[in-house]
């Protein structure tokens, strides 16, 4: 059974990049536009793995990792953020929420899969 990561992006352009990067090396993919979409997907779809945007309408990336770090059985959960932020406050603070990894866009499809592999290693 495939491993299931939500991409979370207010960007559909975003989404489908990262949909296609990571259903092509074999994983399900869930999307949601913004964090608060986010959450009421993982009220009812069991996932593996997060991959959000830092800067969202409605629920921002640091939003979502902190409510995502509070639901039962996602405490240790991957959760990898996806930006164009560069500033190391936001990582510090993306750490501090319980951010597994970072990773700057625009990006390549190989650097995500890497890092997807390096933070939730297959079984």
């Amino acid at each position: 059974m495939a491993s299931r990561i939500l991409t979370v992006d207010d960007s559909p352009t975003v989404r489908q990049l990262l949909g296609t990067t990571l259903m092509d090396a074999g994983y399900e993919v869930v999307e949601a536009k913004d964090g608060e979409e986010a959450l009421k997907i993982m009220e009812n779809q069991h996932v593996d793995m997060l991959v959000t945007d830092l800067n969202m309408p409605k629920l921002d990336g640091i939003g979502l990792v902190k409510q995502v770090r509070k639901l039962p059985g996602h405490r240790f959960m991957p959760i990898i953020m996806l930006t164009t932020e560069t500033n190391d406050e936001f990582k510090r603070q993306g750490k501090v929420v319980g951010a597994s990894g970072w990773i700057v866009k625009p990006f390549r499809p190989e650097q995500v899969l890497g890092v997807v592999r390096m933070v939730m290693p297959r079984t």
